[in-house]
């Protein structure tokens, strides 16, 4: 019998996941104050793009899939907002968000591709 295909399954989920280390490594040359208010924002909502991916696809519907889909599209602007943030603050620099960036475009182009996919599917 076949596995059920799951979340952990999906390239965008990966590479969402795999975005996590950069992001916190990041966080961790913040200044102390700044690690538990820009940090943990920073920290939301990169998590929150893996969690609404797996959360959206464990639902069952394509509707509440591509809900959740489109909440992961927010959390990476978010995300990309906040890194940019840091850098206007001087706690980090464009070299070193620049590939962070990269990816977050990717995943962004994933998602859109993913929910396209589905709504095709569905005929929405």
């Amino acid at each position: 019998m076949a596995r059920k295909q799951g979340f952990t399954d999906l390239q965008v989920w990966r590479k969402a996941v795999k975005i996590l280390n950069p992001v916190y490594n990041v966080i961790k040359t913040f200044p102390s104050e700044e690690r538990h208010a820009l940090g943990e924002q920073l920290r939301r909502s990169s998590v929150s793009i893996s969690s609404n991916i797996a959360e959206g696809q464990a639902r069952g519907t394509n509707k509440a899939f591509i809900n959740h889909l489109n909440i992961a599209k927010g959390s990476s602007a978010e995300v990309q907002s906040q890194l940019y943030v840091a850098v206007e603050l001087g706690y980090t620099t464009l070299e070193i968000i620049d590939p962070i960036e990269e990816e977050l475009v990717g995943i962004d182009m994933m998602l859109t591709k993913l929910i396209n996919s589905i709504d095709r599917k569905d005929g929405f």
